[in-house]
């Protein structure tokens, strides 16, 4: 059964540098790691040796910010080599603009203007880091761009100034033939007290008053969207629907708790079901990005077994997928929930004004149509039966 789960290129499992990379460290911890740091290239081989697809990375994760030409030529070949070794890809590319001290009020949507410069400045670089190893896809989460008090700034100033920066980046982009694309990343809080454009939908809204909004699109996270309180699928659905699911993020969280960034698979098991269901059927070609960590118990053999997890659990829940399809008695219930009427055929659709005219003259039943059972239970039980494998 384990060999029905390996993971292959065509899966398009990819992985960040921060996610594998990451040291163990928590915001009560000592300065001291958990785990020692490994380099972009020793995390390279670290994802082919578990069999991802690709790395991504934001502009830090692979130079320092004050690394010398001299070292960032020295890293970026070393990262060249563990790619040209390994087979992986670089699909996406990011830039920290939450880390460094001079973000401590927003990036793009800071009251400063030599911040707001400096982040363009800083993105500019990252788009170039980006392109220079293939990335089509560049990632936009604005962590500080928000407040703790709405006396600090203005949201209509906050968000003309994050117009402005998109619309700028995206001539950049332009005028360089870098040909990305850019995903917008939703979180409702942390570290602000409250970001600006916190869900998918309200992305999906600013991204219409872009000057490009054909080349901007969405990076959807799970735990993002549960610490909302949202359901996940549907904010993808939505973004599918709109033409502008570019990128997404896989994780796991207990809705309404901080950032946990756990394995994808981990807590939300029948949810993790449905959003992996919706992305098979609609044809979703995009990297599979799981934006997780390991716990922080574990040394790097368990961020090993964190990573085959990740990618299992989606493969997995793409074979409960299948089977759930392919069931006889669950797809009878399903077509009976969707039966069409074919009475009202003639009143539904586009409009007509003699249609209107009908429908508004029919005589409604609705004791009858009210007092029908749909079987949800049955259904949603028989589902819960073939997730945990009695069925």
């Amino acid at each position: 059964m384990a060999n029905n789960f390996q993971p292959k290129p065509e899966h398009k499992f990819t992985f960040g540098l921060w996610t594998v990379g990451s040291s163990g460290r928590d915001q009560f911890a000592t300065n001291d790691p958990i785990r020692n740091s490994l380099s972009p290239a020793d995390l390279v081989r670290l994802l082919g040796e578990v069999g991802a697809y690709g790395v991504n990375f934001h502009d830090n994760d692979l130079i320092p910010m004050d690394a010398t030409p001299a070292e960032a030529d020295k890293i970026k070949k070393e990262f060249r080599k563990a790619l040209d070794e390994t087979g992986l890809v670089v699909p996406m590319a990011t830039t920290n603009l939450f880390s460094a001290a001079i973000f401590k009020d927003g990036a793009f949507t800071s009251n400063d203007p030599k911040v707001r410069a400096y982040a363009l400045q800083k993105a500019m670089r990252g788009m170039d880091l980006g392109a220079e190893f293939g990335a089509k896809i560049y990632v936009f989460w604005g962590g500080r761009e928000g407040s703790e008090t709405d006396v600090a700034k203005s949201p209509l100033e906050g968000l003309k100034h994050f117009r402005e920066a998109l619309n700028f980046l995206g001539e950049y982009s332009n005028s360089q033939g870098y040909g990305y694309k850019f995903a917008l990343e939703a979180k409702p809080n942390e570290p602000r007290g409250d970001i600006y454009l916190p869900t998918t939908g309200a992305m999906l809204g600013f991204i219409e008053t872009l000057d490009h909004p054909e080349m901007v699109g969405v990076n959807p996270e799970l735990a993002h969207e549960h610490m909302a309180g949202l359901n996940f699928m549907h904010a993808v659905a939505q973004a599918w629907d709109a033409g502008k699911l570019f990128h997404i993020d896989l994780n796991d969280q207990n809705y309404a708790r901080f950032d946990q960034d756990w394995r994808f698979g981990q807590q939300s098991w029948k949810q993790s079901f449905f959003l992996v269901k919706f992305l098979e059927e609609v044809g979703y070609n995009g990297s599979r990005h799981f934006d997780a960590h390991a716990f922080r118990t574990e040394d790097y053999e368990g961020v090993k077994d964190f990573a085959r997890g990740c990618m299992r659990s989606y493969l997995i829940f793409k074979e409960k997928a299948r089977l759930f399809n392919e069931d006889k008695e669950i797809q009878a219930l399903v077509a009976e929930s969707k039966a069409e009427d074919k009475s009202m055929d003639k009143f539904l659709g586009k409009f007509s004004a003699e249609k209107a005219a009908e429908l508004k003259a029919f005589s409604f039943d609705r004791n009858a149509i009210a007092g029908r059972g749909l079987k949800y239970e049955k259904l949603d039980q028989m589902l819960t039966d073939l997730m945990l494998g009695v069925r």
